[in-house]
């Protein structure tokens, strides 16, 4: 399909609302002490308000956008991705649900396996943290504790983090990926793994993900993040493409959030976290980078189901489904 076919101006005007929301409420946490001096919100509590508005209008700001735009343009309601679409979709739930799970575990033994001074399995820094909170040890040895949590993350975490992912998914995978596949699968989620980088970069300038003591703080960091969203939105966008609707991005989003930090509870002295253990780190993202490579190398991977039957895709090229 023509590139000139591009809706530039929806396209245009979602991005203003998704970095104009998301950005906006970056403004005010970093002018309220940041993520690490945020004021908490009640006394006594953990809840700060760094946290209530990254999990709110930062996270939900694409979905928000979604919305937004629609009603700004008069677009409508059509091609929402929301329809589940379990009859045909379901293996790429099956894939979205544990897939984040298995990478993280494969990258993060990768991690230590170059690195390994920075592995304890004795989890001696992350038990400290423990007894410092609440005053007594680990309830069963360290591997013990760390499958229970590995398989507590695989199991659960994709439901019940799905509300907090829905947010980025419905944005960036319901709505500005079927905007930019007039390009061609490939360029579309290349270009929203770009723009979904750049759009943490506020977080990642207050140490979000990796912190402040690295090399070259904060661009370095904001380059690593650019990397890994654009990895993770090849293996969203197909999940999307090929599963018929929104829900298997939002399901892996959900993995690999519940799970990310597993690599984390072996640290021992102070890695540098833009090499690893958790995914976002170069080496411990390399299983995903194959797996993203793989879907890129391959000529239907990411070719919607629907243009695949119907022939309606020439030269990798794909105008939007038709979904409801």
């Amino acid at each position: 399909m023509d590139a000139k076919q591009l809706d530039k101006r929806r396209i245009g005007i979602y991005l203003l609302f998704a970095f104009g929301i998301s950005w906006a409420t970056g403004l005010v946490i970093a002018l309220t002490g940041g993520l690490t001096n945020s004021p908490r919100l009640f006394s006594g509590s953990a809840l700060t308000l760094a946290f209530l508005l990254l999990a709110t209008f930062y996270m939900w700001g694409p979905a928000l956008a979604h919305v937004a735009t629609r009603l700004v343009t008069r677009e409508g309601w059509q091609e929402l991705y929301l329809v589940p679409n379990l009859q045909r979709g379901w293996p790429y739930w099956l894939i979205g649900w544990f897939l984040p799970g298995i990478l993280t575990i494969l990258g993060a033994a990768l991690y230590f396996a170059l690195f390994s001074s920075s592995y304890d399995p004795t989890m001696a820094a992350f038990r400290q943290q423990v007894q410092a909170l609440t005053g007594a040890d680990l309830p069963v040895p360290p591997m013990g504790y760390a499958a229970s949590q590995a398989i507590q993350a695989m199991l659960i975490a994709p439901i019940l983090n799905a509300l907090a992912t829905f947010g980025e998914e419905f944005g960036w995978r319901a709505y500005l990926q079927p905007k930019l596949m007039p390009l061609g699968g490939r360029k579309a989620v290349l270009l929203v793994g770009l723009v979904w980088g750049v759009w943490h970069w506020p977080v990642i300038a207050m140490g979000y993900n990796y912190g402040f003591d690295y090399p070259g703080f904060p661009w370095l960091g904001m380059l690593m993040m650019v990397w890994f969203t654009v990895v993770l939105a090849v293996i969203f966008g197909w999940l999307v493409l090929r599963g018929g609707s929104v829900w298997p991005s939002v399901i892996a989003h959900g993995a690999l959030n519940g799970i990310a930090a597993l690599g984390g509870l072996f640290l021992a002295g102070k890695p540098n976290m833009l090499l690893g253990p958790t995914p976002v780190g170069l080496v411990a993202s390399l299983p995903f980078a194959l797996v993203a490579l793989w879907i890129l190398l391959s000529r239907r991977a990411l070719r919607p189901f629907e243009e695949e039957a119907s022939g309606a895709l020439v030269d990798g090229a794909a105008a939007t489904p038709n979904l409801q």
